[in-house]
This record gives structure tokens, sequence and C-alpha cells, in this order.
């Protein structure tokens, strides 16, 4: 149940990270509430996965994860522009999460 709640505060930052894109500068209201509750919302289940899962585990995975995914969901929906460099960044991002997560296991 504490990875459950660690995923979905995940898509929850990972939502309102995107959606940052879409307030124009916070001139768009609907956008601009979804930031808000998006963010609350990651919060408030990432503070329940720490009550099982280590800090320093929990924090490297949402953060990590969210940053590929974001710059995943840049790429794709926003057309921004990653070069081979930032794609292997991305790639050892991941890496690192999944090294954290086999290590955090034992």
């Amino acid at each position: 149940m504490p990875y459950l709640l660690l995923a979905l505060a995940i898509v929850s930052e990972v939502g309102a990270t995107s959606c940052l894109k879409l307030t124009d500068g916070y001139t768009r209201l609907l956008p601009t509430i979804a930031v808000a509750v998006g963010y609350v919302v990651s919060f408030v289940l990432l503070g329940r996965a720490l009550k099982d899962i280590p800090v320093s585990v929990a924090y490297a995975v949402w953060s990590g994860a969210g940053t590929a995914a974001v710059a995943a969901i840049g790429a794709v929906a926003f057309g921004e522009a990653l070069g081979p460099l930032q794609w292997l960044g991305i790639a050892l991002v991941i890496v690192g999460v999944v090294v954290l997560n086999v290590h955090g296991s034992h």
C-alpha cells in the first residue's frame, strides 16, 4: 500500500507540474487550480507513504520519477526539444531510481 500511495503522489505531482505550462503565468484559472490541487494531493500522499517508506528512498523515487516523466511529457506533449545528452540524463535518473528500489528491498 505505501508504494501505491507513492505512485499516486508521483502521478499527482507530474500532472500538477505539467499543468504549470498551461497556466500561462497563472493567468488561466482552471490550470492554476489544477496545479494547486495536484501539489497538495501529491504532498499529502507522499507524507502518508513516508509512514512506511524511508524518506531517502521515497523522496528520491518521487522526485526522480517525476523529473523523468515531466521531461518526457514536455518533449511529447509540448514539443520541447531534448538532445541525446538530456535523454541520457533522464535514463540515468531512471536507473538511479531502480537501483534505490532494488537495494531498498533487501
